[in-house]
C-alpha cells in the first residue's frame, strides 16, 4: 500500500504514543466549570446569562461576538455563579462563565442516546445552521468556526474535503481512540461535509502508525455505503496532520503565503471536529465536551478522558492521581506545539485535546552554542523557510527583511529547533519575530482602511 506524506522538509520525532491503548473514558463532573468567551478564534463571545440564573447543559450561555466567533453552550447544569476574569492556562485573563454543576440535567432535544443517524437532512442551508448554532470550531489545534470555513467566498470553490486523521503529534491519541470508538459518527461527519461542500470527494487521512484505525474506518465506509469518500495512508512524518502539509500530501497542490486553502479547493477538517458535526446536524448536541489525552512517561496514568468543557486542568490530574514531583512541566498539546501551562488552575477549552507531563530530563535544553551553518533546520521546516536567517533578522530587528523572507508564514511546528546540532531557540526567536511581522501587516492594513475611509469623506 503506498503512502502519502508532503514534499517539503519534515522530521520523524519518535511517536511516544504509549496512551494508545486507553479507550475514552468519561472524567466525572467537577463542582464548578469555568467557560472561557475566548475559546476559538476571532472575535469572543459575549454571555447571554446573568449571575444567578439556572442553566442545563447544552444551553446557549454566550452568542458569536462577530462573523469570526461562534456561540457558546454550557456544559453542565447548575448556577451561574459569576462572570468576569479568570486566568488562562497561560496566565492571561480572560473573560469567563463560571457555573456550579448541580447534577446533569440536558437541555430539551437534545439526544443522548448512542443510535447511531445515518440518513443526512437534504437542506444544506438547515446543516450550517445546526453548526453554526452548534458552536462547532476546528478541534485540531486552531479553532477556527467551521460553518465560516464551510462558507467558501465567491469565486472560491471547494474540489476536496480532507479529514486529518494524522495525529502526527507525538504523544497524543484522542483522535486514534476517536476513530477507532467512534468512527461510525466520524465517517457519517464526513459525508455530511462533503454534501455542504457539493457532494466533492473526501479523503480521511491517517498515519501508517494506527493500522487498526486505518482498517476500522474502511470497514465502516463499506458499511456504511457512502460513495466518495477514501481512507488515504499516510507516511510517519510530523507536521503531516499540518493543514498545508495535508493538502500538498493528499492533492499536491501548495497553498501560497497569505492564502487559505479554500485558494487550491480544499476544505481540511480535524477527526474530533467531523464527529462534532455529526453531534450538531444528527444528535442536535453542542460542544459541551472532548477528548483529552493525559499522559507522560511520569505521569500516575496514562488515559484518554471524555472532558466537560471549562473543567479546571487540576482537577482532571487529580483524577489521575496528580502532577507527580517529578513532573518538571505540563504542557497543553504535543512537545512540538503545545504550550506550556503556567497556571493549572485554568479551565478547558474546546480546543484542548491533551495534557502532557513531562520531567525535568525530558524539559531541558542543552546550551546553545554558535551556528555552523549546516543547513539542517532549513532542510527539516515544511514551509521551504530560512530559519538560520530568520534568526539573525529577529536579532537585527530587521522587519522588512523578515516579512519579506516570510517570517509570517512559519507555522510554529518546531522542525526547525527538533534538528538544529548547535541548540538554538530557532523556534522561540521566529515566533517573535512572526508577531512582530503580523502586528505590523495588521497595522498597515488598518492605515490604508482609515485612509480610504478619510478619502470618501
Amino acid at each position: 500500500m503506498s503512502k502519502h506524506t508532503f514534499s517539503i522538509g519534515g522530521v520523524h520525532p519518535h511517536d511516544n504514543k504509549i496512551s494508545r491503548a486507553c479507550a475514552i473514558e468519561p472524567l466525572p463532573l467537577a463542582p464548578t466549570v469555568y467557560l472561557s468567551m475566548s475559546q476559538h478564534i476571532g472575535a469572543p463571545a459575549k454571555p447571554v446569562v446573568a449571575v444567578g440564573d439556572k442553566v442545563k447543559v447544552g444551553q446557549v450561555v454566550a452568542e458569536p461576538g462577530g462573523f469570526v466567533s461562534a456561540f457558546i453552550h454550557s456544559s453542565v447544569s447548575g448556577t451561574v455563579k459569576s462572570i468576569g476574569p479568570r486566568k488562562d492556562l497561560a496566565g492571561n485573563p480572560q473573560t469567563c462563565i463560571e457555573i456550579a454543576v448541580e447534577g446533569d440535567e440536558w437541555l430539551e432535544g437534545i439526544d443522548t442516546t448512542d443510535t447511531l443517524i445515518t440518513e443526512i437532512p437534504a437542506d444544506n442551508k438547515a446543516i450550517l445552521d445546526k453548526i453554526r448554532l452548534g458552536g462547532v470550531v476546528g478541534l485540531g489545534g486552531a479553532t477556527f468556526p467551521t460553518h465560516v470555513k464551510l462558507s467558501p467566498p465567491p469565486g472560491s470553490k471547494c474540489e476536496r474535503v480532507i479529514i486529518n486523521g494524522c495525529e502526527c503529534e507525538p504523544y497524543l491519541t484522542s483522535d486514534f481512540r476517536t476513530l477507532l470508538e467512534k468512527g461510525e459518527q466520524v465517517v457519517v461527519g464526513a459525508a455530511i461535509l462533503r454534501q455542504v461542500m457539493g457532494n466533492v470527494p473526501c479523503t480521511i487521512a491517517i498515519e501508517e502508525n494506527k493500522p487498526e484505525a486505518i482498517a476500522h474506518i474502511q470497514d465502516v465506509i463499506g458499511k456504511l455505503g457512502y460513495e466518495g469518500i477514501e481512507v488515504m495512508v499516510m507516511k510517519m512524518m510530523y507536521p503531516q496532520g499540518g493543514e498545508k502539509q495535508l493538502i500538498d500530501a493528499v492533492m499536491h497542490r501548495q497553498v501560497g503565503s497569505g492564502a487559505l486553502p479554500i485558494s487550491v479547493g480544499a476544505v481540511v477538517q480535524n477527526v474530533a471536529t467531523a464527529l462534532a458535526v455529526y453531534d450538531a446536524v444528527q444528535k442536535n448536541k453542542p460542544i459541551v465536551d472532548n477528548s483529552v489525552t493525559v499522559t507522560g512517561a511520569c505521569a500516575p496514568k496514562q488515559a484518554n478522558l471524555l472532558v466537560r468543557v471549562g473543567t479546571p486542568l487540576r482537577y482532571i490530574l487529580d483524577y489521575l492521581g496528580g502532577v507527580p514531583e517529578e513532573a518538571a512541566k505540563v504542557i497543553s498539546g504535543g512537545p512540538m506545539m503545545g504550550r506550556a501551562v503556567a497556571n493549572l488552575d485554568a479551565a478547558t477549552v474546546k480546543g484542548t485535546g491533551a495534557l502532557l507531563l513531562l520531567t525535568e530530563k525530558e524539559t531541558r535544553r542543552a546550551p546553545a552554542s554558535a551556528c555552523i551553518r549546516c543547513g539542517k533546520c532549513a532542510d527539516a521546516c515544511p514551509m521551504g523557510l530560512e530559519p538560520f536567517l530568520l534568526n539573525r533578522l529577529v536579532k537585527a530587528n530587521d522587519l522588512e527583511q523578515l516579512e519579506k523572507n516570510a517570517a509570517q508564514d512559519c507555522i510554529e511546528c518546531g522542525c526547525c529547533l527538533y534538528s538544529c546540532p548547535a541548540h538554538i531557540p530557532l523556534l522561540d526567536n521566529i515566533r517573535m519575530g512572526k508577531g512582530a511581522v503580523l502586528g505590523a501587516i495588521r497595522a498597515r492594513a488598518a492605515a490604508a482602511k482609515a485612509a480610504a475611509e478619510a478619502a470618501k469623506k
